[in-house]
């Protein structure tokens, strides 16, 4: 049997576009990964997701969207993909436990996962106090103290958007000069509210039930103190999840899917959506936008074989 769609990823991006090809009568295959639900599993309280005036948690916005797909039809698959075969019609997916499918159409939204500086307390810690995403969590820490670690225009960028609910910021970073652009910290820099702590890295985050501190380690004496905080951000970049697609479609230099400008990639009936064509906005409504345009896509494309 070859399917109409099949659909790589569950996050937000997945399941609307899980949705919406269901609702087209296109019958998608939705293989998720190990869980359904992407990034926002590991979000607490979203409050930016229009449509729930008191926020929602994270994995329930997750579950809701995952029943709806199901309700129209979709088949879900927990597990993950292998190989894919993008250079022969129809297409090939393989997966973790060996099955191979053959589809018309493909949409790639396996998203893309934060970069971690990989001391085992950030994860202790995650969705306590630890986060990667200061536009989704910095409200929640009106008037308080944080701290973020990067030197990239991430950091820079988060830094600045921080300062509009933390009385005080603390960019911390491994060396003495920072890699983003001129115009990303000369505006850090011109705002009071932001600290810098150069030289340094990271040792330990530090708290009880949520996060008290960090432990910093100077990298020059290596001298160690402790910088009270309450929000502990990692900004050292993303990593779209795009290893099993090199070589079968086109990637910039950071591993994103490149798109047309829409959904589209450079092989005909192969669509991408979400955060692993999308380095620059990372949020769940963005990413459920694009997973609506790729099943549409999706769908016109089929119209145009004549299949559907």
């Amino acid at each position: 049997m070859i399917r109409n769609v099949i659909i790589i990823g569950s996050g937000c991006s997945g399941c609307t576009a899980a949705v919406y090809s269901a609702r087209a009568n296109l019958s998608p295959l939705l293989i998720s990964g190990s869980e359904i639900g992407g990034q926002l599993m590991l979000t607490s309280d979203v409050e930016n997701y229009p449509g729930f005036p008191k926020g929602i948690l994270g994995p329930e916005l997750m579950e809701s969207m995952q029943k709806q797909a199901e309700r129209f039809g979709t088949e879900i698959w927990t597990e993950y993909v292998e190989k894919v075969d993008f250079s022969k019609k129809p297409f090939e997916v393989t997966t973790s436990s060996g099955k191979t499918e053959q589809a018309h159409t493909v949409i790639i939204s396996t998203g893309a996962s934060a970069k971690w500086i990989g001391i085992p307390s950030e994860k202790k810690f995650f969705g306590k106090g630890v986060s990667a995403c200061a536009v989704c969590d910095g409200a929640f820490y009106r008037g308080k103290e944080v701290a973020v670690v990067g030197g990239g225009d991430t950091a820079m960028e988060e830094s600045n958007f921080l300062t509009k609910f933390a009385s005080k910021v603390t960019l911390i970073h491994r060396r003495n000069e920072f890699r983003a652009s001129k115009i990303m910290q000369d505006r850090a820099k011109a705002n009071p509210k932001i600290k810098f702590m150069l030289d340094s890295v990271p040792e330990e985050v530090v708290g009880g039930e949520t996060v008290e501190g960090v432990k910093i380690r100077n990298v020059k004496t290596n001298q160690v103190s402790t910088l009270p905080c309450t929000g502990f951000f990692v900004a050292i970049g993303h990593q779209p999840n795009t290893k099993v697609f090199k070589d079968q479609i086109k990637l910039d230099p950071n591993g994103y899917i490149i798109t047309d400008g829409r959904t589209r990639t450079n092989v005909p009936g192969v669509f991408a959506s979400g955060d692993v064509m999308d380095s620059m906005y990372r949020q769940a409504v963005t990413a459920a936008g694009t997973g609506c345009m790729a099943a549409l896509e999706a769908e016109r494309y089929l119209e145009s074989l004549n299949h559907h």
